[in-house]
C-alpha cells in the first residue's frame, strides 16, 4: 500500500497550563474514540504530533482513499468532531498568516535527502 505524507503546523496558546492540558488530551488512550475513528475513517493510517514551545508539527500518512476536502466535509457533519474541535480552540490559536478560523496549515516541503 502506498501512502502520501502531509505535514501541517499549528500553534498552541503560549500558556504552560493550557499546553499541559492539551498534551493530556493527546496522551496515549486519552483522545476521544470518536475522534480517532474519524481520523482512520478518512484514510489516515498514521498521525503524529510534535511540539516545541507552543509550535506544533503534525505528520499524517494517508492511504489512497484520503481526500482533504472529503475529510473536511466529514468533520463538518460529525457532531462529536465539532465538539472536539471547539474544545481544542481553547488551546490552539491560528498562525499569523492563517485564514480566519483556520488552525492546521499544510507545510511546503523544501528539502528531501
Amino acid at each position: 500500500m502506498s501512502t502520501t505524507r502531509y505535514c501541517l503546523t499549528c500553534d498552541l496558546k503560549d500558556d504552560p497550563k493550557l499546553i499541559a492540558e492539551y498534551k493530556e488530551y493527546h496522551a496515549p488512550g486519552n483522545a476521544w474514540p470518536e475522534i480517532t475513528a474519524s481520523i482512520k475513517d478518512a484514510g489516515i493510517v498514521d498521525m503524529q504530533i510534535y511540539l516545541f514551545g507552543n509550535r506544533m508539527f503534525m505528520i499524517m500518512e494517508c492511504d489512497e482513499t484520503f481526500d482533504p476536502n472529503k475529510k473536511a466535509e466529514m468533520d463538518a457533519n460529525n457532531p462529536k468532531v465539532q465538539e472536539w474541535e471547539e474544545l481544542m480552540w481553547k488551546y490552539q490559536q491560528g498562525l499569523p498568516w492563517a485564514k480566519n478560523g483556520e488552525k492546521w496549515i499544510e507545510m511546503e516541503k523544501v528539502f528531501q535527502l
